[in-house]
């Protein structure tokens, strides 16, 4: 029997889907048009910041008539510190965010971007701003999930979902390496970590891998989820800046070592990750 309590949970992620899928369209049709990559001068020059995160209930969300999120209020605060005007942009597809900052429709990716010497081949990553892990996303053990994944090993022939483009990819090719067989992965285009969670929850899917704060922000909803299964290490995470960004990639770090310092961002901080 379902309770009242999870109904009202259920229908709040159903109305985050909608509304991610809403905000999409609506900026696909309305956002920047495209030009070329700006460093910090032009940027001020034109009074604007223009940033692309993803829509979800820790880096940025609706809530009511207000805009909330832990990556939100941090950007908010650095453009305020450089009085420049915020826009900002939810774009759900890892690869889509990436192509845009190429093409300069954004200046800033602020998201959890993975660390990685990949990462670093086609982006300028900022001094890390989080800590995180990868992390296997299953339904509990119970008569109904003879799949139950206890360890790394068990995830061999098994089919792991993420987002597309998504950095845990290549870390899924070295696990599969490691145990000696497959790991099959089948990559989602139009959702992003939360909504995988909500499929795996429903059982639409059996597997994802995503980020451990994401899941643990979201993990009281689905309460027949399990994410104690790590994918890979504790790693640092960072924003995204164009290569041809270099002085910007200088002014965030430089705001970032003194901000990260201030009472201001450890109130942001407990606001979002209490644990």
């Amino acid at each position: 029997m379902i309770s009242h309590m999870q109904i009202k949970k259920n229908l709040k992620f159903l109305i985050l889907i909608i509304i991610t899928i809403l905000i999409a369209l609506y900026f696909n049709h309305n956002g920047p048009t495209k030009s070329t990559p700006r460093d910090y001068a032009e940027i001020k020059q034109s009074g604007v910041l223009r940033v692309v995160t993803e829509y979800n209930s820790l880096s940025y969300f609706v809530e009511g008539d207000s805009i909330s999120g832990f990556q939100y209020e941090l950007i908010k605060a650095f453009s305020k510190s450089q009085k420049l005007r915020l826009e900002i942009t939810p774009e759900m597809s890892f690869d889509k965010r990436l192509k845009d900052l190429s093409d300069g429709k954004y200046d800033i990716i602020a998201y959890n971007m993975l660390v990685t010497s990949e990462q670093k081949d086609s982006l300028l990553l900022t001094s890390p701003i989080l800590l995180s892990k990868q992390v296997l996303v299953q339904r509990k053990k119970d008569a109904k999930n003879p799949q139950y994944i206890k360890s790394q090993l068990d995830l061999a022939f098994k089919v792991l979902h993420v987002v597309k483009g998504s950095p845990s990819i290549l870390r899924i090719r070295n696990l599969s390496n490691e145990i000696g067989d497959p790991i099959y992965i089948k990559e989602v285009e139009k959702y992003g970590s939360e909504q995988l969670l909500a499929m795996v929850a429903y059982g639409d899917i059996n597997y994802a891998v995503c980020d451990e704060s994401i899941a643990l922000a979201s993990i009281d909803s689905f309460p027949n989820l399990d994410i104690k299964t790590d994918i890979s290490f504790t790693q640092f995470y960072s924003w995204g800046v164009s290569k041809k960004s270099p002085i910007l990639l200088d002014s965030l770090n430089a705001w970032l070592k003194k901000f990260t310092k201030s009472p201001e961002y450890k109130q942001i901080y407990k606001r979002y990750y209490k644990d």
